[in-house]
């Protein structure tokens, strides 16, 4: 019987080798994507009060009639209070459209300064944002929301545009829902 000669057995193995090398290459240049900083910054002014604006900021709930939020997602929400003053640790998911992002609060000055960072938010990362609120000269209030981020190189194409336009969205919805809804004086 004849048989064809088989190939060295260093061969196989060095294919081997370099097939396992050349896989995990491009899994570490696919996981170690650089990530690019990014900011956002919105001021906007309200008639209304800081202690009417403030009393919004930190209610989770009622996020969804002023922002451009969807819902409270209450079951990922952890440490909310019930009598609608969150604070510093609680985190507040909130849904839009099939998207759900976490916010965990990270600092509170009592009608002044609420912030927080990304507790589960998949497309940006190092999400830090601060909402300050300066009285002004009437009996309005300044709103000031501003942030940083991160996101993929891909997602840093249209994500800051995006991002910026959401937050002044945001920021005039809560002055115009704060307005409609001050108490009477």
């Amino acid at each position: 019987m004849i048989t064809a000669p088989r190939e060295p057995s260093h061969v196989a193995v060095r294919y081997r080798v370099n097939h396992v090398f050349l896989a995990g290459y491009a899994t570490r240049i696919h996981s170690q994507e650089p990530f690019t900083m990014h900011r956002y910054d919105v001021t906007v002014t309200t008639g209304a009060s800081p202690e009417t604006v403030w009393k919004l900021l930190v209610d989770a709930a009622s996020w969804p009639l002023w922002s451009k939020v969807d819902s409270l997602d209450r079951a990922r929400s952890v440490g909310l209070d019930p009598g609608g003053d969150d604070g510093v640790g609680a985190v507040r998911a909130f849904r839009t459209g099939r998207t759900v992002t976490g916010e965990r609060l990270t600092e509170k000055v009592e009608r002044r300064l609420l912030a927080y960072e990304d507790a589960f938010n998949t497309p940006m990362h190092s999400y830090h944002a601060r909402i300050e609120l300066t009285p002004t000269a009437g009996s309005g209030t300044v709103i000031h929301w501003h942030g940083t981020y991160e996101t993929s190189w891909l997602m840093g194409w249209y994500m800051p545009r995006y991002l910026q336009k959401f937050m002044q969205g945001m920021a005039e919805g809560l002055a115009r829902y704060a307005e409609e809804h001050k108490p009477a004086q």
